[in-house]
């Protein structure tokens, strides 16, 4: 069986979860390519697994007659579903999504995705997070829809420990841009800042990916907060190396804090347990299925910057407290987010489509 996963560009969490699932099914036997409209930084994580990088629609044609797959499952972009077919390409189509930002934009996306997906796919396949679920359900009745975890590779992305950072260190990974709330941080940064000067603040930001309009905003509220003395930014670190930063926050006595308004799963905030660094996140709705409040992880109420510092300062500060969100977290990621579970979870989805692994 032969399987193409296509996005934008190998960046973000679709990056990360193509790179692991490729992997994973490629050892049960399924061979696996990618393809992807726009070459970015995160091209330099892939490895052994065949990637494309245009947006030409003669090269996609090529590849798709020469490479015959069995399915093809893509992501987000849903103009190349009317592409697709009208190539010529006429085996099983998936269309995926993690996540198109705030409700209101998560809404209004679905809304203009739904007659695409209705017209030319097999099925639909979504992170189990609610709001995504349930607008997908409402617009797109007539399609097959499936909803499980995404997988992490809990077997070589895990904790390492390395000499402890004589200073505490509070994380946050993302995009500048409006959805991922970058203002909470710095604002929530500032006040941990002031209980604690000796405290340093670490972002890991995709530049690829940034709003310009946001960043210019962002730059000023750095300084207008006089943050930039604390502020240390890691721009595209690859995602392997990752697992070391979380684990020397998480080391640090620091946290990682996840501020985003919406998120269809949030790959950092579960990477970061699986590297035993707390999380302080939003309810984001998508870190409901591996934060459980003050076990797996601690949630603040949004804009609520009096709150977030109030849990941020008991995550810090309880040793108790900081114990059991360290290993509970650990523990859950380990336990219900592992790739064997979605290898299985993706073969029965692809059986019930009528794709078989000996075809």
């Amino acid at each position: 069986m032969k399987l193409l996963f296509t996005f934008y560009q190998p960046s973000g969490g679709m990056g990360t979860l193509n790179h692991i699932r490729c992997e994973a099914l490629q050892q049960a036997g399924v061979t696996c390519h990618l393809l992807y409209s726009n070459y970015s930084e995160g091209y330099k994580n892939i490895k052994g697994i065949t990637t494309f990088i245009t947006n030409q629609d003669d090269e996609i044609r090529d590849i798709i007659q020469k490479e015959a797959y069995d399915a093809i499952i893509v992501a987000s972009d849903y103009f190349l579903l009317e592409k697709l077919r009208n190539i010529g390409y006429k085996g099983t189509i998936i269309y995926e999504v993690q996540g198109f930002g705030d409700w209101e934009t998560s809404r209004q996306t679905i809304q203009t995705v739904a007659p695409y997906v209705i017209t030319h796919c097999n099925a639909v396949l979504l992170p189990d997070t609610s709001h995504l679920v349930s607008l997908f359900k409402s617009h797109t009745q007539s399609i097959k829809q499936f909803s499980f975890n995404n997988p992490l590779d809990t077997s070589n992305f895990r904790y390492i420990a390395y000499p402890i950072k004589p200073c505490p260190i509070i994380g946050w990974v993302g995009r500048i841009e409006h959805n991922k709330n970058w203002s909470d941080f710095l604002e929530i940064g500032y006040r941990m800042i002031d209980l604690n000067p000796h405290l340093y603040l670490w972002m890991f930001v995709d530049t690829d990916l940034s709003d310009p309009s946001e960043k210019e905003r962002f730059e000023s509220k750095v300084d207008q907060l006089e943050l930039r003395p604390r502020l240390i930014r890691y721009s595209n670190v690859p995602q392997r190396l990752m697992a070391d930063y979380y684990s020397i926050i998480g080391d640090s006595g620091g946290f990682l804090c996840s501020t985003s308004l919406l998120e269809g799963f949030g790959y950092a905030v579960a990477e970061a347990l699986l590297c035993r660094c707390p999380v302080l996140a939003t309810d984001s709705d998508g870190v409901r299925s591996f934060i459980f409040h003050k076990k797996t992880g601690m949630f603040y109420k949004r804009d609520d910057i009096d709150d977030a510092v109030q849990k941020a300062n008991d995550m810090m500060t309880i040793k108790s407290l900081r114990t059991t969100l360290r290993e509970s977290g650990e523990m859950h990621i380990v336990k219900h987010f592992s790739v064997d579970a979605y290898v299985r979870n993706f073969i029965s989805m692809l059986k019930n489509l009528g794709v078989h692994p000996q075809s």
